[in-house]
């Protein structure tokens, strides 16, 4: 768990008096995504939607609390975002990067796993006092097999004291009801190696299916179960990322993770980051992200028509 830090002066800086408690309502709620996603003070525009208002966004970057896309700000944190996308001013400042974050949880995890290590040793010792390496008796350097062997087994039993003079009591009965495994039987692979399947639901959107696809065919094989925010998050960045360059993010994320991700939603933070695709490249998927102050009759026309051509671009490809 990551916190997003507010100066206890906040209540009355002249920004936030500036902004107003709306503004500032929805400044609060997505320092406080970024914090949780990484994202290093970045807010996407579909996220900024989903909190708040127009006016809103662009009373924090008149306050100065936001910048869009183009900002002159010399603070030497405060990098550009993406267009459509807002970056909160200083947030670096005064809360850690990225790779802090990281390599901070990678420590803990760490010692988390010495002390179960050690823990799990304790009991052992606890268990069995005497199986120590303190404890435990000089092996003689002798090979003869009558030193190797301890002095119970050395004693010669007769065949009648060991009861080899008359049959089993099983001998020439049912067969046991447990028989040994049949070697001719193919053997039933281990559960471990059995690659479990998080599979696609029907419930993907169309316009993300090619990007499911292109996952499973590279290997990464997650969960697709997403809340709606989310949902709206990843359609977001498809419209303005090549497929080929988030299946290429998420293919490194998945060889460099501790543990196998289970959900798709392990690599949002990082597609996030990703630069947009230039227009007209080869690899853009033709759609751009629409910035909060496109909702206007006519602008919201031509982003009904871009986003419906895009959906009928994704239908012929899944097809």
């Amino acid at each position: 768990m990551t916190w997003f830090k507010v100066d206890d002066t906040f209540y009355g800086h002249p920004k936030a008096l500036k902004a107003g408690n709306a503004a500032v309502g929805l400044w609060v709620r997505a320092g406080a995504y970024a914090a949780q996603h990484l994202t290093e003070g970045v807010i996407p525009g579909v996220v900024a939607q989903l909190y708040g208002t127009a006016p809103q966004a662009r009373k924090l970057v008149s306050a100065g609390l936001w910048h869009a896309h183009g900002h002159a700000c010399p603070a030497p944190k405060c990098k550009q975002p993406a267009p459509g996308d807002y970056l909160m001013h200083d947030f670096l400042i005064y809360n850690p990067t990225r790779a802090k974050v990281e390599d901070e949880r990678a420590r803990s995890a760490e010692r988390q796993q010495r002390a179960r290590e050690k823990a799990a040793e304790q009991r052992n010792q606890e268990r069995n006092p005497l199986d120590s390496s303190a404890n435990r008796p000089r092996i003689d350097d002798d090979p003869r097999p009558e030193n190797r062997e301890s002095f119970a087994n050395q004693i010669e039993f007769p065949d009648d004291i060991a009861g080899q003079g008359d049959p089993s009591q099983r001998d020439g009965m049912d067969p046991s009801r447990s028989p040994r495994p049949d070697p001719t039987r193919p053997a039933v692979p281990p559960l471990e190696v059995q690659l479990a399947s998080y599979g696609s639901t029907p419930a993907v959107p169309v316009n993300l299916r090619p990007l499911r696809d292109a996952l499973t065919a590279a290997g990464v094989v997650v969960e697709w179960s997403l809340a709606e925010a989310d949902w709206f998050r990843l359609e977001a960045i498809v419209a303005r990322t090549a497929v080929a360059a988030l299946v290429d993010h998420a293919v490194e994320q998945w060889r460099r993770a501790r543990s196998r991700p289970r959900s798709v939603r392990y690599f949002l933070p990082g597609w996030t980051a990703l630069p947009p695709v230039a227009a007209g490249a080869p690899t853009a998927p033709g759609a751009d992200v629409i910035p909060l102050d496109a909702a206007r009759p006519g602008r919201v026309a031509r982003a009904a028509g871009m986003f419906a051509a895009a959906l009928d671009d994704a239908q012929e490809t899944a097809q």
